[in-house]
């Protein structure tokens, strides 16, 4: 943790999501602040650090992950390489943020146990901390409804492009 008290966030890639929503929303932090970036793509990394003002950039992952002045990672890669990566960081001593799903299969969640302990690993479920499921328990808890047994959700979005690398089923 930096002297002030803040969480140093380096952001594994230049992935849409990342810079569009989850580097803004840290930059709002008064708790985080954005170190660094790193891309395979160093003039990619640069560019986005100076569109962001991010101090640092990194033409590697595994550059960034060396950095001693990172806290914690974000992880948004294709979905294929979220284990590989969260392992990779932890093993760095970095806390890791990775975006759903953890891992393509049980096999790869099972090798997430590896994460040595005192590391802070989390899905980026966002669900879990969306208003309504907190109302929802409320209401549960309250046996305003009587004895809840179960709960079915669905979870759909619109598919506006079908080349994105998370609607390619080998890779996530």
């Amino acid at each position: 943790m930096a002297a002030n008290g803040k969480v140093r966030w380096g952001i594994i890639s230049t992935a849409n999501i990342g810079v569009a929503k989850v580097i803004p929303a840290i930059q709002k932090s008064a708790h985080s602040e954005v170190v660094a970036i790193g891309s395979r793509d160093a003039a990619r990394a640069r560019a986005a650090a100076d569109d962001l003002c991010i101090p640092r950039a990194f033409g590697s992952y595994e550059e960034l992950l060396a950095d001693p002045e990172i806290d914690a990672v974000y992880n948004p890669l294709p979905n294929h390489l979220h284990v590989d990566l969260t392992l990779a960081a932890a093993r760095a001593g970095k806390h890791v943020l990775c975006e759903k799903p953890i891992g393509m299969n049980a096999a790869d969640a099972e090798r997430l146990r590896e994460i040595p302990e005192g590391i802070v690993f989390m899905e980026a479920f966002m669900v879990r901390s969306h208003p309504q499921w907190a109302r929802a328990r409320e209401i549960i808890r309250s046996g305003e409804l009587g004895e809840v047994r179960a709960v079915r959700g669905v979870f759909t979005y619109f598919n506006t492009d079908p080349a994105n690398v998370r609607n390619i089923a080998d890779i996530g």
